[in-house]
């Protein structure tokens, strides 16, 4: 019934195994891997034909998660599985971004990858084995695709490179790398670093493409004993308007790129595109339009790639390695926490950070388990930012990658949460776009900071790279604008500060880059980086010492675990009077850590206060300000320190005793009482009538007066002190 296909290897310790012919027989191709006992499907779906008219290849790629394959059963009132998570959509964008240059030019077949997690060991994390099993379903398709790929995760232990390192390993690891590519070249890198050099990561990512060739070799292996028939796909005739194309638009096009505003570009491409659109008579049919404008943006890439390869100069004038002008702002807005504009040429980022307290913290949900995040870095990009219209609402997949990548770079620099006890989120508005606005958002993110005044280790900032590469001719760009992205064959970014990279993006259209190719650009993106630095610190080179005016202190103390129960009290209701006296917001831990914190100093002293009061101690000889709570016939108790009660004796609410307790105070009255000791059965000991119920300060003895410790102390009845009755009132001579 079953037609099963396997292969295994040993790969970095552990069993990797891929089988197909079992599961999803119906697709195209589907393939069940297993990693230790994490084990992942990969199917991949395509449409027969394409779609007429369509002009760009419709790829689609699904990571999707189950819970059942951790054991668990979801959160939330419809217990089943929603909308992606931000690891599902990261996760599918890493698998999408390199096995989709290596479809053939010119297919344009609907086609759908869909990678299911069935079972997660908490060991290995399921990212990697997706894009080995996507790669190996491509490869037994039979569709287009020049694959196979291979992938792995680097991590940097001890100074030893470690092929892909466990999940707890990875707290270890100043590196995580993904790296993804063919037998012969690098297509993709994902990576965050802990200030590592350049030389470091090209070994990491030159470690990585090594060790994942076995994987490459186990596919083919397979693909030899299951791989469909190649699919037989009738290419359109490139060639067949391009002399047409190329006389009626060569000269606006050459025109527009030797014309460095944006806009004026724009409108001279538009101009050209329309000229070619009137000049050109073409059948009436919607594929033969596509071949037409396949046709014009051919020459748009000749023209550019070109004239740069041959010319050293770009677009805008500038030569290889020139970085656009750049103007640093902070504190742009007032009454934010931290604030930046950052501009870089035509791509600007206003970036602003806000400070928060524990219970701001964003709570993860992962198979892994529910944990806590204190930093977060959300990127917005707005269709204005391009002066174009279009759609507003939910971040898609390429707003949530940006923001990660940004997130990567900034949170290697950040301070360990003892020493600075804030949640920290960062919003970065794209408000011009003319390239590499996610490395602007870097730039701008850790000026944001450094105005909020954190203590960042350092500044950080971040450069695009570009690639055009015509034959065994290739250049390497600095800071690229967005034509040249588009119409270029790389967009490698890379974040870090003056020590060290944090973070590295690289995304390749062609069948990949070299290591020479990685090491011209490492080292032209370290000098580039070193410049927009520098530009940074014209606006602030630093944390500022202090938080801003509307940010929120924290005050942070130590209590008692065992008293962690009468701070919060019985269903939460000391600590919701403590919050609701003082304004400030508290947060508990376990462990006994209590957190403070208000942007006014004195709603967080009140807090500190009651639960000092709470807490601690009542020392003898020290003076209280408490409030009367009852009033009996032999004296008043007081509640002065927290929930502690105390009794004031008749005999020490006032000097000279009183005719009744009545007399001196009423409840609800706010009086100062010293704390005169405790009693046999521990009961405590007050006086008010040594205290100054004005000023709360304790009245000096006069001269020749009782000691105190006398004057504190009840007398018993006279007859007690002198052995008789009461009723015997003779002097002394007569009863002797």
């Amino acid at each position: 019934m079953f037609d099963i296909h396997r292969v295994e290897i040993d790969w970095g310790g552990r069993k990797l195994k891929l089988e197909t012919g079992r599961i999803a027989r119906q697709a195209d191709a589907s393939v069940l891997a297993h990693y230790g006992e994490t084990s992942v499907l990969a199917t991949v779906v395509a449409a027969k034909s394409a779609k007429p008219g369509i002009d760009f290849f419709p790829l689609t790629v699904n990571y999707q998660e189950k819970t059942y394959a951790a054991g668990k059963i979801p959160g939330g009132f419809f217990k089943r599985e929603g909308r992606p998570s931000e690891k599902e959509t990261l996760t599918s964008r890493l698998i999408d971004r390199p096995i989709r240059p290596l479809f053939i030019d010119g297919f344009k077949n609907e086609t759908q990858v869909v990678i299911t997690v069935l079972s997660h060991d908490m060991e290995n994390d399921p990212d990697i084995l997706s894009m080995v099993a996507a790669s190996a379903a491509l490869t037994l398709s039979g569709l287009p695709f020049l694959g196979p790929i291979g992938a792995a995760r680097v991590g940097y232990i001890g100074g030893e490179y470690v092929l892909n390192p466990m999940i707890d390993e990875m707290t270890e690891s100043s590196l995580d790398l993904v790296i993804a590519g063919t037998q012969d070249a690098v297509m993709m890198v994902e990576s965050e670093a802990k200030e590592l050099s350049e030389k470091t990561m090209l070994e990491a990512v030159m470690f990585g493409h090594r060790h994942f060739q076995p994987v490459i070799d186990a596919i083919i292996k397979l693909a030899e004993k299951a791989a469909k028939e190649p699919w037989d796909i009738k290419l359109p005739d490139k060639d067949k308007y391009k002399a047409q194309v190329k006389e009626i638009a060569e000269a606006t096009l050459r025109q527009a790129f030797s014309t460095a505003e944006k806009q004026k570009r724009n409108d001279l491409v538009a101009e050209a595109k329309k000229k070619v659109v009137e000049g050109v008579t073409i059948p009436d049919d919607p594929s033969e339009k596509v071949l037409l404008m396949d046709t014009f943006k051919s020459l748009e890439m000749d023209i550019m790639r070109t004239d740069v390869v041959k010319t050293g100069r770009r677009i805008d004038g500038r030569d290889l390695k020139t970085v656009r002008p750049i103007v640093s702002e902070v504190h742009v807005l007032p009454r934010a926490h931290g604030s930046a504009l950052f501009t870089r040429g035509e791509t600007q980022a206003l970036v602003v950070a806000t400070l928060g307290t524990g219970e701001d913290e964003q709570f993860v949900d992962a198979l892994e388990g529910t944990r806590k995040e204190r930093f977060m870095l959300h990127y917005n990009f707005p269709p204005y930012s391009v002066g174009e219209t279009g759609r507003m609402g939910s971040p898609g997949r390429r707003e949530i990658g940006h923001g990660k990548l940004a997130w990567r770079a900034v949170r290697p620099l950040l301070p360990a949460h003892e020493e600075f006890p804030y949640t920290v989120r960062v919003v970065s508005e794209i408000t011009e776009s003319n390239g590499s606005s996610s490395m602007a958002t870097v730039c701008g993110a850790s000026l944001a900071l450094m105005d909020a005044g954190v203590p960042m280790k350092a500044p950080v900032a971040g450069i695009a790279m570009g690639l055009i590469k015509e034959g065994d001719e290739f250049a390497v760009l600095s800071d690229i604008l967005g034509d040249e992205d588009h119409l270029g064959d790389m967009d490698f970014k890379v974040a870090g500060t003056a020590n060290g990279v944090t973070s590295l993006q690289m995304d390749i259209k062609i069948t990949g880059i070299t290591e020479e190719i990685m090491r011209i650009a490492l080292d032209q993106a370290n000098h580039g980086r070193m410049h927009i630095l520098g530009e940074m610190s014209k606006a602030l080179s630093g944390a500022r010492e202090e938080l801003g005016d509307y940010a929120p202190r924290i005050e942070t103390i130590k209590i008692p675990t065992d008293k962690i129960r009468e701070v919060i009290g019985s269903g939460g209701s000391v600590i919701r009077e403590i919050v609701a006296e003082s304004g400030a917001k508290i947060d508990i831990s376990d462990d006994g850590t209590v957190k403070i914190a208000s942007a006014n100093r004195e709603s967080i002293e009140k807090a500190l206060h009651r639960i000092k009061m709470i807490t601690s101690e009542a020392e003898v000889g020290q003076i209280y300000k408490g409030k009367v709570v009852k009033i009996m016939e032999f004296g008043a108790f007081v509640n002065f320190f927290g929930a502690k009660d105390g009794l004031v004796h008749i005999s020490q609410l006032a000097p000279g005793r009183p005719a009744t307790v009545g007399d001196v105070v009423k409840e609800g009255q706010e009086v100062y009482v010293k704390l005169l000791g405790f009693d046999d059965r521990g009961k405590v000991r007050l006086s008010m009538k040594i205290v100054d119920q004005a000023t709360g300060k304790e009245i000096p003895r006069e001269e020749g007066a009782e000691p105190e410790e006398e004057m504190h102390r009840e007398r018993p009845p006279r007859r007690d002190r002198e052995g008789g009755r009461g009723g015997d009132r003779r002097p002394r001579r007569d009863r002797d």
